[in-house]
């Protein structure tokens, strides 16, 4: 079973994401992330989702996307070079003897505090998936109070090998 990210350009209209959402939990795929943001054209929607699958399946299931009419652009991420990050917002249990200790292990991750109370930090953190889990670990026995994970987000890079990769899953791409 493989990883694969995927990146779709959308008409911003209702039921789109439902109907893009039957494709993958027909065919038994669980979307393990799901970001949908807006882009540049106010029509057009941006979604990245994280599956794990049988890859002749996934096969099957961008081709299915690649015939919707709401689905602008594909861009399997996971076929060319990328890179990904995610959001962390975490509220931590804080003690006068703990502070310090939190401080640290911030200053390491290179999070930011956005919120300081008299009992609890809240922490901000972005990177790599990985990165996040091993802060939230670090974390743990101090008290975690509250999570809140936005899923990733990805780009290409720019690379003349991805270009003609990218024009090979894109569909109907507005100028954007």
């Amino acid at each position: 079973m493989g990883r694969h990210i995927l990146s779709l350009l959308l008409d911003d209209e209702p039921g789109v994401l439902a109907r893009i959402a039957g494709i993958f939990s027909s065919r038994g795929f669980n979307i393990e992330s799901l970001c949908v943001s807006g882009t540049q054209s106010p029509s057009v929607s941006r979604a990245f989702l994280v599956v794990k699958g049988e890859d002749w399946v996934f096969d099957q299931i961008v081709e299915r996307l690649g015939c919707m009419i709401n689905v602008e652009g594909i861009e399997l991420l996971t076929d060319v070079e990328y890179f990904e990050r995610e959001l962390l917002l975490v509220k931590v249990e804080v003690s006068q003897k703990t502070r310090e200790e939190i401080l640290d292990l911030v200053g390491i991750f290179g999070a930011n505090v956005v919120d300081a109370g008299y009992a609890t930090y809240t922490l901000e953190l972005t990177g790599k998936c990985e990165k996040l889990d091993a802060f939230l670990e670090l974390l743990k026995p101090f008290g975690v109070k509250d999570i809140a994970r936005t899923g990733i987000v990805a780009m290409a890079r720019e690379r003349k090998q991805h270009r003609a990769t990218t024009q090979i899953y894109t569909t109907k791409l507005h100028s954007l």
